[in-house]
C-alpha cells in the first residue's frame, strides 16, 4: 500500500473535528482512509471510530483507491453520495421548471426526477431554501420583469410567464416590482430614477436611486452598457443626478468601493423573494474583512442545507458591496463567482484585510 499523508495539518485537524462530529459540511469533502485495515470510508460512515494515528485524509475516492485503500461496505464511498444524489433530483427539478411556464405539481416533479414527493420537498427545502412552488413563482415573476418594458400588454406577458389568472398575479406584483405593473411595463412614467455613473478603481461605478433608497450599485468595464440597461429597465422614467443628497449618497458608495470597511448610512429600495430577503440581511452582517461560506449563511438564517440558494442570492443582489455578497466564498476557502467579476470580488476582500474598520 502507497504511504499517503496530507501536508496541510490545520486542514487535517478540521477534518479529524469535523469527523468526530460527523459533520462533513464544515470543511471541503473528504474521505478517510485506515492504515491499519486498508480500508477507506466517508466521515459519516457508522463504523467504529479508528484511532487517530491511524487515519490518513484524502479528497477523493480515487485518490484513496491509487493509495490502495480498498472501499467500506458499509458506507460504499466509492458511490456518490445520499446527499450528491438529492443535490442531483433538486437540479433536475429546478431545471424541469425552469424549461416550461405550465404549473407542474409536486407529485409531477417529484415522478419526473424518480423521488417520493414528500423527500422532493425536503430536498428543494434544504438545497433551496425554499419549496419547488416558490421557485416557479419567482422565476414567473423574473420573467414578467423582462417582458414588461418590451411593450407587450400586461395581460400577454403574465399569460407567457404562466400565471393561470389575473389576480394570481396582481397579488403582490406591486410590492414586488416596486410600482404597479402597468407603470413597470410602460417604463416607470411619472417615477423619478436618479443615476450617476463615475470612474472607480474597480472600473465604472453606476449608483442609481428611487424616492425610496438606493436601488442598483453596479460595477463594470462599459460606462454605455451599465447606463443603457438601466434606460431600458425604465425608459420613460425621469431621469436626475442634480438632487444634492443623491450626490452624497453616490459620494458614499464611492467611498465604501475604494475603502470597504467604511461605514454605509444609505436606505435601500432592493425587492426580492422572502428567502432573497433573508439572506441579503445575513450578509449585511458579516463583518468587513471576514469571511463567511455559503453553507455557513444557510445555517445562520435557518436554512443549514441551502447552501446552493444563498449562491442564487448572491448572484441576484442588485446592489454591489453595500450587500456584500464578496464576503461569501466556497466551503474550501476559495472565492467563488461574482456578479461583477471574480477579480473585483477578490480586489474587495483584499482592500478589507489591508484597511481597518471604521
Amino acid at each position: 500500500m502507497t504511504e499517503m499523508t496530507i501536508a496541510n495539518s490545520a486542514t487535517d485537524n478540521e477534518r479529524w473535528a469535523s469527523l468526530i462530529e460527523r459533520n462533513p459540511d464544515r470543511v471541503a469533502p473528504f474521505f478517510t482512509g485506515v492504515r491499519t485495515t486498508g480500508i477507506y470510508c466517508r466521515p459519516t460512515c457508522t463504523a467504529r471510530r479508528p484511532l487517530r494515528q491511524n487515519v490518513v485524509f484524502f479528497e477523493s475516492a480515487a485518490e484513496a483507491e491509487r493509495a490502495g485503500f480498498r472501499p467500506c461496505k458499509r458506507c460504499q464511498p466509492q458511490l456518490a453520495a445520499p446527499r450528491d444524489r438529492g443535490r442531483d433530483a433538486v437540479i433536475a427539478a429546478c431545471r424541469l421548471l425552469d424549461a416550461t411556464t405550465e404549473t407542474i405539481s409536486l407529485d409531477q416533479l417529484a415522478g419526473a426526477v424518480g423521488v417520493s414527493s414528500s423527500h422532493l420537498l425536503r430536498l428543494f427545502k434544504r438545497e433551496m431554501g425554499m419549496t419547488p412552488k416558490h421557485y416557479a413563482d419567482a422565476r414567473r415573476m423574473r420573467q414578467v420583469q423582462n417582458e414588461l418594458p418590451g411593450g407587450s400588454s400586461v395581460t400577454r406577458v403574465l399569460y407567457d410567464a404562466g400565471y393561470g389568472s389575473s389576480s394570481r398575479f396582481y397579488d403582490g406584483a406591486t410590492r414586488r416590482l416596486g410600482m404597479t405593473p402597468a407603470t413597470y411595463q410602460n417604463g416607470a412614467p411619472g417615477e423619478t430614477i436618479q443615476y450617476a455613473v463615475e470612474r472607480s478603481s474597480l472600473g465604472w461605478l453606476l449608483v442609481a436611486a428611487t424616492n425610496r433608497g438606493v436601488c442598483a450599485i453596479e460595477l463594470g468595464d462599459d460606462r454605455d452598457a451599465l447606463a443603457t440597461r438601466l434606460l431600458e429597465r425604465f425608459p420613460r422614467a425621469t431621469l436626475s443626478a442634480d438632487d444634492a443628497e443623491f450626490a452624497a449618497w453616490v459620494r458614499q458608495v464611492s467611498t465604501l468601493v475604494e475603502a470597504p470597511t467604511s461605514a454605509l448610512h444609505l436606505p435601500l429600495d432592493v425587492r426580492g423573494t422572502a428567502f432573497q430577503h433573508r439572506v441579503w440581511t445575513a450578509l449585511q452582517e458579516i463583518p468587513a474583512g471576514q469571511t463567511e461560506s455559503y453553507g455557513s449563511v444557510a445555517r445562520r438564517i435557518g436554512h443549514p442545507g441551502a447552501a446552493r440558494g444563498v449562491a442564487q442570492a448572491c448572484a441576484s443582489n442588485p446592489v454591489a458591496v453595500a450587500i456584500p455578497c464578496h464576503r461569501v466564498i466556497g466551503q474550501d476557502g476559495r472565492p467563488r463567482g461574482y456578479r461583477w467579476g471574480i477579480e473585483r470580488k477578490l480586489s474587495l476582500l483584499e482592500r478589507e484585510r489591508d484597511t481597518p474598520a471604521a
